[in-house]
């Protein structure tokens, strides 16, 4: 595993790679960018939106979710993975808010936690783009890169990774590191095809080297 100062480099090299990185699921208040992130589960933003473009026209509040039957939820949940497992979450968390929070999305993450279909990655999300607050989810793309950078170890769980993040990256800048790292992962350090060719951190990275020096026995 690198030291703190070189993978504070990296990051800051990813930084300026993506210096607009910014959350791409569409959503007006903390209301849907919540039902948002809990529908992104194993699936693309590019899938969550083109759904909740229809969804979030339709439902407006925790109430009109609960007015409809669970197979008519589940019916627009259709197009992507787990939607009866989403589609039931969704009318317990609408429940929730109604009964607990006034209708309304908590601000804290305990509060956000207690919500069906919310953990640690969610709520981490919610906080940050809804409320403002420090926080730096951690979600396939950015275990990923920090694993494949060294910044992490291969063995580290989700909640170390998260952890690791924020020791090395000053508190006021977690909310668009987050961001970047998802970018980087996304857009350029793939999960089956990253661009090691054209990276500026093949150098220091231990998967591009472990990558490049296999292609030379194969070669």
């Amino acid at each position: 595993m690198i030291s703190n100062k070189k993978a504070l480099e990296m990051i800051d090299v990813i930084a300026d790679m993506f210096p607009n990185a910014e959350c791409e699921l569409v959503h007006d208040n903390a209301f849907e960018l919540t039902i948002a992130v809990l529908l992104s589960a194993q699936t693309t933003d590019i899938s969550v939106n083109k759904l909740t473009k229809n969804l979030f026209q339709k439902y407006k509040t925790p109430e009109d979710y609960l007015k409809v039957d669970i197979s008519d939820l589940e019916n627009d949940l259709r197009t992507i993975g787990l939607y009866r497992n989403k589609a039931k979450n969704i009318k317990k968390l609408c429940q929730s808010l109604i009964d607990q929070f006034d209708g309304k999305i908590p601000e804290t993450h305990k509060e956000l936690e207690s919500l069906a279909g919310v953990g640690r990655k969610t709520a981490n999300v919610v906080m940050s783009v809804a409320f403002g607050e420090p926080s730096l989810a951690v979600d396939t793309h950015v275990e990923r890169v920090s694993k494949r950078l060294g910044i992490c170890r291969w063995k580290d769980n989700v909640r170390q990774v998260e952890d690791k993040i924020c020791t090395v990256v000053p508190r006021e800048r977690w909310n668009k590191t987050h961001h970047q790292l998802i970018f980087f992962g996304r857009y350029h350090c793939l999960a089956r095809s990253p661009k090691c060719d054209v990276c500026p951190l093949f150098e220091d990275c231990r998967e591009g080297q472990k990558r490049y020096k296999a292609s030379l026995k194969e070669a």
